[in-house]
């Protein structure tokens, strides 16, 4: 009996089909990339992938719509597949002995507010705001562990639209640029209450949005600061990986109570991608890769992460931004008004200020 659905394209044929969106973000990525490495993005605390966004969000809503027809098959490619990848590759960048060196202390601070800061999220988003479930989790998700690659790796477990991360995504850029002009003026005010240099680097780590931001509002203290900021930080995006299990069971547990249509067949999803963010972080650890190799890999996760944010702001229009309203804004406010209040509180009573 033969089928009669029609045969998958062959590689090569997919390969065609993809390479105008592939060349696109790649071009995107790369000029993102560039722009990262000038002064005034460095001073502004701009990453890679908030600039690939918002280049990519210019270019979306002016001369991409009519090239959407060639290159739309390798942009879905590019913020499906390899923002996988890219999550993968991102395990590189941290090591168990980065969590060892800040102690049990800043794990505690940091596994705080990581759930206060998303528990916050789902009681006043859902509750308050009525927002729906998919911003609110993308918001949380921004807010509480590392900004845009945390609403990136997060965008498939919710099942959300391009539209609803790239207004996640415009939160951390936000709210994130505005923590880190403030953080470095409150240092002085904690000084006389006997915060150190290395307490001030946790506490903005482990409430800071981007790491970018979080190396700009540590080293206008100073390089200890910045040092102990990076580490702290570090260690809330490897809990990433634990985070998108939970979200999971949470959006199955969620379906199966409200009588979701098809929820008894809906799992537990463990993110694949989760898991071998864990294992290069323990590649990382066990330092198997040599340096000549690491260096290449690290470049290569952000450039894959940055042609992912290219391809997001590719397919997201200022209108539909705009129809979001005013309440994600007010959400994403509440949120770092917590980071900031909220985790000097949690910051003073776990680290014994």
């Amino acid at each position: 009996m033969t089928s009669l659905s029609a045969p998958r394209p062959l590689l090569p044929q997919r390969l065609r089909a993809w390479a105008p969106g592939l060349a696109l973000t790649l071009v995107l990525a790369l000029v993102a990339m560039a722009l990262a490495q000038t002064g005034w993005a460095g001073r502004l605390g701009l990453s890679a992938l908030t600039l690939a966004i918002v280049l990519g969000m210019v270019l979306g809503n002016t001369v991409y719509p009519p090239l959407q027809g060639r290159c739309g098959p390798g942009v879905d490619v590019v913020k499906q597949r390899l923002l996988r990848l890219g999550i993968i590759l991102f395990g590189l960048r941290i090591t168990f002995q980065d969590i060892a060196s800040v102690g049990f202390t800043g794990v505690a601070i940091d596994a705080l507010m990581l759930g206060s800061t998303f528990g916050l999220a789902l009681l006043l988003g859902r509750r308050w705001l009525r927002l729906d479930e998919q911003t609110v989790i993308l918001i949380g998700a921004g807010s509480s562990i590392c900004g845009a690659a945390a609403v990136l790796a997060t965008e498939p477990v919710a099942r959300a639209s391009a539209d609803k991360a790239a207004v996640a995504v415009a939160t951390v850029v936000v709210f994130g640029t505005l923590a880190m002009f403030c953080y470095p003026l409150l240092h002085p005010w904690l000084v006389p209450l006997g915060v150190s240099d290395s307490a001030f680097g946790v506490y903005v780590g482990s409430t800071v949005h981007e790491v970018a931001q979080v190396v700009v509002a540590g080293r206008a203290v100073s390089e200890l600061a910045a040092s102990q900021a990076v580490i702290t930080k570090m260690i809330r995006v490897m809990m990433l990986a634990p985070f998108l299990i939970a979200v999971s069971a949470l959006l199955a547990r969620r379906g199966a109570a409200e009588g979701e249509e098809g929820a008894g067949r809906r799992r537990i999803v463990v993110p694949w991608f989760a898991l071998g963010f864990v294992a290069m972080a323990g590649v990382r650890s066990a330092d198997l890769l040599p340096q000549a190799l690491l260096a290449p890999l690290l470049q290569a996760g952000n450039l894959v992460l940055a042609m992912a944010m290219g391809a997001l702001g590719l397919t997201t229009h200022v209108s539909a931004v705009r129809r979001a309203g005013a309440r994600p804004l007010l959400l994403a406010a509440l949120l770092f008004a917590w980071l900031v209040i909220g985790g000097l509180a949690v910051n003073g009573l776990v680290g014994g200020w």
